[in-house]
């Protein structure tokens, strides 16, 4: 198992693309209308001007720098490599399966939800783990972060709006893109708003409770506590206990609530994702016309959760 002081050397020296730049910046947008004061107060704060202290600009960051020497270590974090068979409609997440090296998405939101409440550490160290937290909570929802079958979809050739591409592509960016210039004028803030206003007052508002919601899920850390399941809240506390130990023994601390969204989005592979016809353009038709409502909702879970993760840190609520 990775440990803690493992993780901590690593952003102390020092990322594969879910969503692409669009829809990370959407998930970005979305999560700032649900921030609590604290919490709202923490991310302006920390990101400034240089992110216009919002989410929605610093999302991408993590993919920008994952290039980098400096931060190659963090390329692994942004995806689980789920070993089940959804060609055979059999879909299912195991960290102990499926992040079995300890670098994974999981363990990264577990470590830099201990980071960003270690308050000693110092202001940049804070801001990247606020950095990467607002990317990886974007990546657990894209279906195709979160399974193994041909490198995530990275080895299927597709064909999206008339050109040769791969089906995790067509799902970061292609489908995105096509779907953001025909309804929403090519503006991520407008997306953003319209899927706000869907929480708020419209379609997603009577379903939006159970997006935050893991009492689905039993981890081995939840079995270890007496728990069928568990919430952020209990997460956030957990991860909190780790915040000042930095002996080499030390594990990061296994969280119920990204795996249960973890499943959530691998369940798309099984439906959706790998059925279609081969030579097929998934940007049009009937594939693209049943991934769309899809992505749209996967985005606004995630702008959700982030935002109630971030508040339960800060303000000891979920959503207000």
């Amino acid at each position: 198992m990775l440990t803690t002081a493992i993780f901590c050397t690593c952003v102390l020296a020092g990322q594969a693309v879910a969503w692409g730049e669009l829809g990370h910046e959407t998930v970005g947008y979305v999560a700032m209308q649900f921030l609590a004061p604290n919490a709202l107060a923490f991310v302006q704060s920390s990101l400034g001007a240089t992110y216009n202290e919002s989410l929605g600009p610093a999302a991408p960051w993590a993919d920008t720098v994952r290039e980098e020497k400096a931060y190659s270590w963090s390329a692994p974090l942004h995806f689980i490599d789920a070993e089940d068979e959804p060609l055979d409609g059999s879909c299912s997440v195991s960290q102990s399966r499926d992040c079995a090296t300890g670098f994974c998405t999981l363990t990264a939101i577990s470590n830099y939800t201990t980071r960003i409440q270690d308050t000693t550490l110092d202001d940049m160290q804070r801001q990247e783990a606020l950095k990467f937290l607002d990317h990886f909570i974007g990546d657990i929802g894209q279906p195709l972060h979160v399974e193994a079958l041909e490198v995530g979809g990275n080895d299927i050739t597709t064909k999206c709006a008339g050109k040769k591409t791969n089906l995790h592509a067509t799902w970061d960016t292609g489908m995105i893109t096509q779907n953001l210039n025909a309804l929403y004028g090519g503006s991520v803030t407008t997306w953003a708003s319209t899927l706000v206003a869907r929480i708020q007052s419209g379609e997603y508002q009577s379903e939006a409770a159970s997006w935050i919601s893991c009492s689905s899920v039993t981890s081995t850390q939840s079995s270890k506590r007496g728990l069928i399941g568990t919430t952020i809240e209990d997460d956030v506390a957990l991860a909190r206990k780790h915040a000042f130990r930095r002996s080499a023994q030390d594990t990061i601390p296994e969280l119920a609530c990204p795996l249960a969204w973890a499943q959530d989005s691998n369940t798309f592979d099984c439906s959706i994702v790998f059925n279609f016809v081969n030579g097929t353009d998934l940007c049009t038709g009937s594939y693209f016309n049943a991934a769309i409502p899809i992505i749209d909702t996967q985005i606004a879970k995630q702008g959700y959760r982030l935002a109630a993760w971030l508040n339960v840190i800060f303000d000891g609520v979920t959503i207000v």
